[in-house]
């Protein structure tokens, strides 16, 4: 099956959120998808959009997203953080998943990213084991912290 990775347009979005909602259901959230599709094409598609997306498409469809965003560190400058990277669980072990890698850091290296990161969770053996195969370093030094929305005024007033 031929495949076509590509940058995703709005028209893509709902299958999009589709793919994300899959996501959370794996990762053992399925309540935790907030955003919706006016949410998603107004951040990825407005003036300053907040993130990019490449999506993976067969003739069945679009069956893979990379989305990602940029953060920038004191220590190394501009880097590429890939948010999520996901192909549809019936799709999974077809290179895909390589497919959509290879071309966030092609976007990388295109506007001189010097680091691409992203997370995996620890218990995600199949993901951890492709991102070992690829040469990714796999950092277990460090704690992630959150402050959700709701919690914001308690903590700054």
């Amino acid at each position: 099956m031929s495949i076509i990775i590509r940058r995703a347009s709005e028209k893509d979005i709902p299958r999009t959120l589709e793919l994300i909602q899959e996501l959370a259901v794996y990762e053992r959230e399925p309540d935790a998808v907030v955003v919706d599709v006016e949410e998603l094409i107004k951040d990825g598609f407005g003036d300053n959009p907040a993130y990019g997306l490449f999506v993976a498409e067969t003739e069945n469809g679009i069956v893979g997203i990379a989305l990602y965003y940029f953060r920038y560190s004191t220590w190394n400058g501009k880097v590429m953080y890939l948010e999520d990277l996901i192909v549809t669980e019936s799709e999974r072990g077809n290179g895909y998943g390589r497919k959509l890698l290879n071309a966030i850091l092609e976007e990388a290296d295109k506007l001189n990213c010097r680091l691409t990161t992203w997370q995996v969770l620890d218990w995600n053996e199949p993901s951890i084991e492709f991102y070992k195969a690829i040469g990714a370093d796999l950092d277990e030094g460090w704690i992630n912290c959150t402050v959700k929305q709701d919690q914001y005024k308690r903590i700054y007033q």
